[in-house]
């Protein structure tokens, strides 16, 4: 282990690398991406070695978790021996995926053999028609059968993300509350982040705050706050490494997340860092300030270059981001090319 440390000058500790390992996706959901986009050209993206290399480093500098996002990760070609090859780190405690769920009928049971600990898996409707409207290409039967695909394989836990747009799907907050109930899934509510610039709607108009749609739930199903998220891993509860404030039924299992960018900044303890599907070390997800470590990857084997250039990059992780709804984005890149 090495005696380097990854703290920023704010005093937050990082522990937390989230990895896009494509910008690809077989969806084009409407405030992730563009209906018609330009990817990156495979050139540019690095390798499954690389990105392994790479993780490998960030754990030896602390990290204990890591997740695989994209785009859509499952659609990576040989991302299994990736996910293989991460799941044999003893150091790491939890490797989990966000996916869309289109490929988790044929790749769950490979993702838990590998190591996978959780799933997320993204749903903002249970209606076919509305699904394909705001994912432009996907096809809701298919994800409902990921879905439960992954629940069959007995990952510690299988969550949903919903991205709650008025007018658009706000009126399936309880559908999917209860659906998530039924399941025994966690349910994550998230505020739509002004990232890349869109033209499918206007974001101040459809923007729903956390608080508006707690009071959606509320009025059905009475909620109190879970000061810990449940960290089946390990029987002592932990704080969740991530953003969201959790929330219980107390007739249920099911856990109910808010992440809410705009409304309550989490900026205060962030403890994460990017690794975008070029390279680029990301220090906030809301900021362009990074680090090229695909340059770095590939012009030297020197792991403690690598690792003094990635604890350099701690001391330019911002305090904070700042969205605002009304103004042209501050961030042109899309979220498929940031990995959420």
């Amino acid at each position: 282990m090495s005696n380097l440390s990854l703290v920023d000058k704010f005093g937050r500790k990082v522990n937390y690398l989230r990895i896009s390992v494509t910008d690809r996706c077989d969806f084009r959901c409407v405030y992730c991406m563009a209906e018609e986009m330009t990817f990156l050209p495979r050139k540019q993206i690095l390798t499954l070695e690389e990105i392994h290399r790479i993780a490998r480093v960030f754990v030896e500098l602390g990290v204990k978790k890591i997740r695989l996002t994209g785009g859509e990760p499952l659609i990576r070609r040989d991302v299994l021996s990736l996910v293989e090859r991460l799941g044999q780190m003893s150091d790491l405690d939890q490797l989990v995926l966000t996916t869309n769920g289109s490929q988790l009928p044929t790749m769950a049971a490979g993702l838990r053999a590998a190591g996978v600990k959780r799933i997320n898996v993204s749903l903002d409707s249970l209606l076919p028609d509305r699904f394909r409207q705001l994912t432009r290409t996907g096809d809701v039967k298919v994800v409902l059968q990921g879905i439960d695909a992954a629940l069959a394989q007995g990952f510690d836990r299988v969550k949903i993300n919903a991205v709650i747009l008025k007018g658009r799907n706000d009126d399936e907050i309880l559908p999917l509350i209860e659906f998530a109930r039924n399941k025994g899934l966690d349910i994550t509510f998230i505020e739509e982040m002004p990232l890349g610039n869109i033209s499918e709607h206007q974001r101040d108009e459809c923007f729903m705050a956390s608080d508006e749609v707690r009071e959606v739930i509320a009025q059905r199903y009475p909620l109190h706050p879970v000061e810990h998220k449940r960290n089946l891993s390990n029987p002592i509860q932990q704080r969740s490494a991530g953003p969201a404030r959790f929330y219980g039924f107390a007739d249920s299992d099911t856990q109910v997340g808010f992440i809410s960018p705009h409304s309550h900044n989490f900026c205060g303890d962030c403890n994460r860092v990017r690794l975008t599907a070029e390279g680029r070390l990301l220090l906030c997800l809301g900021n362009e300030h990074s680090v090229d470590l695909r340059e770095v990857v590939r012009t030297s084997n020197d792991d403690t270059l690598l690792k003094q250039v990635i604890v350099d990059a701690m001391g330019i992780k911002p305090d904070r981001h700042y969205f605002d709804l009304q103004d042209e984005p501050q961030i042109v890149r899309f979220m498929n090319m940031t990995g959420g």
